[in-house]
């Protein structure tokens, strides 16, 4: 029943937003009938319950599922202090004291708001790391395999903060810039912030990577249990697209535009050291291959739920012409675009 009621959810969805303020909008009608059989089952004993205020405030009750034990993105609740970084392997090169992902886990551990570090192998074929290659001190590391590229975003039992850090194993960040854009994302919890943004160098974004990104930990659970069986399927079977589908997935719900923060817009390594495996994003096809998952996600949703923004959020004080030692995040103006 609750599928069939997200469907029809998601039918009314687009007649609302293509129907003109000047007319009252007949799916209303259909939404509230809709929403009823829900909130009767809620009445069954035995099946969880939702505050009456779930329903009246937005985004609604349709998307705030009652069996999530957490907070709400959108709740206006304190997101917390402290976030876990996930960082995602799948091109397995050697770790080393210069590689980019030993450098990437010994930025992202010198945060003062890191909780854990979990490093996740997505790709079958290969393998993490054995643990004594990896920097010493900091949180905890958790080093875990689940193939599948869906995996990226599907709830993590190791996950005890609101808040996600999501890297890819290229990314390369100083600790201001990670300690920067957590203090940033913990006034909008219910969007993704993140440094890059677009493959052309422009002001205006409406979709992120998820590469080096913020996000609340909320959207994995509506990832994996609330989206489309034919969404997940197209990513799994592409081996790719599962950021634009994050994308997809917070702009629908919230209806908001993702955040970017600092001047930087290359956040990957480039070009990779010599011998490195070479990055899907190498891959004209790549690119290709996204762009019929763009086309296929706007037809299930049945609209584009992409919205466009050109905020960028600065620390105090950047690029102002006063001594560096009154700045609170001086690794960031040393870092270039």
């Amino acid at each position: 029943m609750e599928a069939d009621c997200v469907i029809r959810f998601k039918f009314i969805t687009r007649q609302l937003l293509s129907t003109p303020p000047d007319k009252e909008p007949v799916p209303v009608l259909y939404l509230m009938l809709t929403s009823s059989p829900i909130i009767i089952r809620e009445r069954v004993p035995g099946e969880a319950v939702r505050d009456g205020r779930v329903w009246n405030t937005a985004p609604g009750g349709l998307v705030s599922l009652p069996k999530y034990t957490g907070s709400f993105p959108w709740a206006g609740s304190d997101p917390g202090r402290n976030f876990t970084a996930l960082i995602y392997c799948q091109l397995g090169g050697n770790l080393t004291p210069t590689s980019s992902l030993y450098k990437l886990v010994r930025a992202v551990a010198k945060s003062k708001f890191a909780a854990a570090v979990n490093s996740c192998s997505l790709d079958e074929r290969k393998s993490s790391p054995s643990r004594n290659r990896w920097p010493p001190g900091g949180p905890p590391l958790y080093i875990l395999h689940q193939p599948g590229a869906s995996q990226r975003f599907s709830p993590q039992p190791l996950v005890k903060t609101e808040a996600l850090l999501s890297l890819d194993e290229d990314t390369t960040l100083t600790t201001d810039e990670v300690d920067f854009a957590f203090s940033v994302w913990q006034h909008f919890p219910d969007r993704i912030g993140t440094w890059g943004y677009t493959s052309k160098w422009t002001n205006d974004y409406s979709i992120v990577l998820t590469g080096a990104a913020f996000y609340h930990r909320y959207f994995n659970y509506l990832y994996t249990e609330w989206l489309s069986p034919l969404l997940l399927k197209t990513v799994e079977q592409s081996h790719n697209c599962e950021d634009i589908l994050m994308n997809f997935l917070v702009s629908h719900v919230t209806r908001r535009p993702p955040i970017k923060v600092t001047q930087r817009k290359q956040y990957k390594e480039q070009p990779p050291p010599t011998g490195a495996p070479r990055s899907p994003w190498n891959d004209p096809d790549h690119f290709i291959q996204r762009q019929t998952c763009l086309n296929t996600f706007a037809a299930v949703f049945g609209y584009m739920p992409l919205l466009r923004s050109n905020t960028r959020l600065d620390p105090v004080l950047f690029k102002d012409p006063v001594s560096n030692l009154r700045k609170k995040y001086r690794q960031i103006e040393r870092v270039g675009s």
